[in-house]
């Protein structure tokens, strides 16, 4: 076991040989979704045991032992809305199969140009948008260790222009016999994308010098490709028993981007007779905490702050049981986020 950790990891360590500091497409793959899971700092990656699992660790799915449908809905940064649907069919020895579906939407806009920077209200319009759509597979390789993937197909869209992509989700868990949880994950695992469509069309003049020659000829003008956000994961998580109904989670993760400095998140999650439950987590770059440690703060960091969440569980007799979980998120000097999050276990 202690040989696979440390292959997989030397694998993990090439993939992340390059930092391309904003240099990435399709950057909504970076919004974490499930507000459990955000109100805990996004210390989530060995914690992963509801249908959320599917974006911090696949391998998470195989701790939902019944079916789960999970909804999450944040107004986003930029008058833009963050969606994410999620369902998990257990499958018994066969393992759990996973559906997920993500959307960025925005308002429609006026088509602004130089020549017509004040349009008309009845003017052209334009929209833009994100789509990823996955699925995935995971199962128990021995009672204590387990294997995930998901794959899923992206889509970035801004009026007539767009582009598609494919990538995978990679994921591991593994439980001590003392209960401690390690969890790692590759997330964002493929090709570039690229901006394809008829905004590149252009008319072209092969010889200005030539009168009368055809100075229509159809060009295309080209467009750069980008990777995809790079996300690899690494997290501890404990849970602590200190009555027969309170409960605390402790989690911690540690995250390597390949567009953006390391940094760590923090976790922690209280509960009470397993049907009330508050959260608190806090993320920190590790440049960030080498300063802290002197005493200095030097205000680099991820764009968000403390996080905090509360959620409620209550069993329908006879019925599923539904959580409704709650997240707010100091972004610093953005606005704050809050999300919201439904299941039902059937």
């Amino acid at each position: 076991m202690k040989r696979s950790v440390l292959i997989f990891v030397t694998f993990i360590s090439g993939l992340f040989s390059q930092n391309n500091v904003a240099t990435t497409s399709a950057a909504f793959l970076e919004i974490g979704p499930g507000a459990r899971s955000l109100g805990m700092g996004s210390a989530y990656v060995s914690v992963a045991n509801d249908a959320s699992s599917l974006y911090w660790n696949p391998a998470g799915i195989v701790n939902v032992l019944k079916p789960e449908v999970q909804s999450f809905y944040t107004p986003w940064l930029v008058e833009t809305q963050y969606y994410y649907n999620t369902a998990v069919v257990p499958m018994g020895q066969y393992g759990n199969l996973g559906f997920s579906f993500t959307a960025i939407t925005m308002d429609e806009m006026m088509v602004r140009t130089v020549q017509d920077p004040e349009p008309s209200e009845y003017g052209q319009k334009f929209d833009a948008g994100n789509i990823s759509m996955g699925i995935a597979y995971a199962k128990k390789l021995t009672d204590r260790f387990s294997f995930g993937f998901q794959t899923k197909f992206i889509q970035e869209s801004i009026w007539q222009m767009s582009a598609q992509g494919f990538a995978v989700d990679i994921g591991t868990l593994f439980i001590t016999k003392r209960d401690l949880r390690i969890g790692m994950s590759v997330s964002n695992f493929g090709g570039k994308l690229g901006m394809e469509g008829n905004n590149t069309l252009v008319d072209i003049d092969v010889d200005e010098n030539i009168y009368g020659n055809n100075d229509r000829i159809d060009g295309n003008l080209g467009t750069a490709k980008w990777p995809l956000p790079l996300l690899f994961r690494f997290g501890l998580s404990r849970e602590f028993t200190f009555a027969s109904n309170m409960k605390c989670l402790f989690a911690v993760d540690a995250i390597h981007p390949n567009n953006n400095p390391e940094y760590l998140n923090l976790g922690l999650e209280y509960s009470a007779m397993d049907m009330v439950f508050l959260r608190i987590g806090k993320s920190h770059t590790f440049y960030e905490l080498s300063f802290l440690e002197k005493g200095e703060n030097i205000g680099i960091g991820p764009e968000h702050g403390l996080s905090f969440g509360a959620g409620v569980k209550y069993q329908i007799p006879r019925g599923p049981v539904i959580n409704i979980d709650y997240v707010f998120t100091d972004f610093g000097i953005f606005n704050n986020i809050e999300g919201y999050s439904i299941s039902f276990t059937f």
